[in-house]
């Protein structure tokens, strides 16, 4: 149930919480992450580099709110898997999740300088916070 409540939260961020029954945190986070993508204007983003129109997508981005969007994204995958499961170690299990927020900063720094679509570095951010639910998925 652990790994689900953060594949949940992976998905759309707030589900998670939704999924571990905490539905006004759930609710919160579902209105920041839309709120976030329509001013960052992601989801436009996204398109455009998908159909190959990279120097576009950099364009329409507003990277004022999308340097908000990895560290937040991270954050509430972390906090539906953590929530989870009571009594986990909050210091050991948020090192994969810290390393998965720094990749994805990192990834909104170079944008506009890496020649592949942004979404792919983005979606590099799940590599680690999925690793981390595997090493650590006994805490």
């Amino acid at each position: 149930m652990r790994v689900l409540a953060g594949l949940f939260s992976i998905l759309m961020p707030g589900c998670g919480q939704m999924f571990n029954k905490q539905y006004i945190k759930g609710v919160v986070f579902l209105i920041i992450e839309h709120f976030d993508n329509i001013q960052a204007r992601i989801n436009q983003a996204i398109f455009l580099d998908f159909n190959g129109y990279h120097q576009q997508a950099v364009e329409i981005t507003n990277f004022q709110y999308l340097l908000f969007y990895p560290g937040f994204y991270v954050y509430t995958v972390w906090d539906a898997w953590f929530t989870s499961k009571p009594g986990a170690d909050r210091t050991k299990t948020a090192i994969p999740f810290i390393i998965a927020g720094f990749i994805g900063e990192f990834g909104t720094f170079y944008a506009p300088k890496i020649p592949l679509p942004t979404l792919t570095v983005g979606l590099s951010m799940i590599i680690p916070m999925i690793i981390g639910m595997i090493i650590f998925r006994k805490q």
